[in-house]
């Protein structure tokens, strides 16, 4: 008998961060546990222009700086039908200054009408605490890129 043929999905998925101490993050319907803006990478489209147009969709925000390619891994959520992900990671700052907010998303899609709660941890926090989806596998990452990028940004 022959095994079915694996699908593969692209995926951009963003660490967001502020003041570089703190990630976005939201409780997402329909899994258990933080997650980060993230979502499928249509066809033809780029990774980086999905990342932009995820973010925009799921959370609202239209403006991100020093957008970074991070990790690209492949990573398998089930074996029956077997379904691999390629996950691109990026890490972007933003100045926002609301320390939460609801999102409803508008676009038509699949998660039209989903209502997203999004909020702010500690990079360091995130760190210790497990993420949906396994989508801490890089926040590591983020703790020398964010305090750089923070020290090097202006003052308000």
């Amino acid at each position: 008998m022959t095994e079915p043929e694996t699908t593969y999905v692209g995926k951009a998925c963003a660490y967001i961060t502020r003041g570089g101490s703190q990630l976005l993050v939201f409780e997402g319907p329909g899994h258990d546990g933080l997650q980060i803006p993230k979502g499928t990478i249509e066809s033809g489209e780029r990774p980086r222009s999905a990342l932009f147009r995820e973010v925009r969709e799921e959370s609202g925000l239209a403006t991100l700086s020093s957008v970074d390619k991070l990790a690209t891994d492949v990573w398998s959520r089930r074996d029956s039908p077997p379904k691999a992900y390629v996950r691109h990671f990026y890490h972007a700052s933003v100045h926002e200054p609301r320390d939460g907010w609801t999102h409803v998303v508008r676009d038509g899609g699949d998660e039209h009408g989903s209502e997203f709660e999004f909020s702010w941890i500690g990079v360091e926090e995130a760190r210790e605490r497990g993420f949906a989806l396994d989508l801490d596998d890089y926040v590591h990452r983020l703790s020398g890129l964010a305090n750089a990028r923070a020290r090097a940004e202006p003052a308000d």
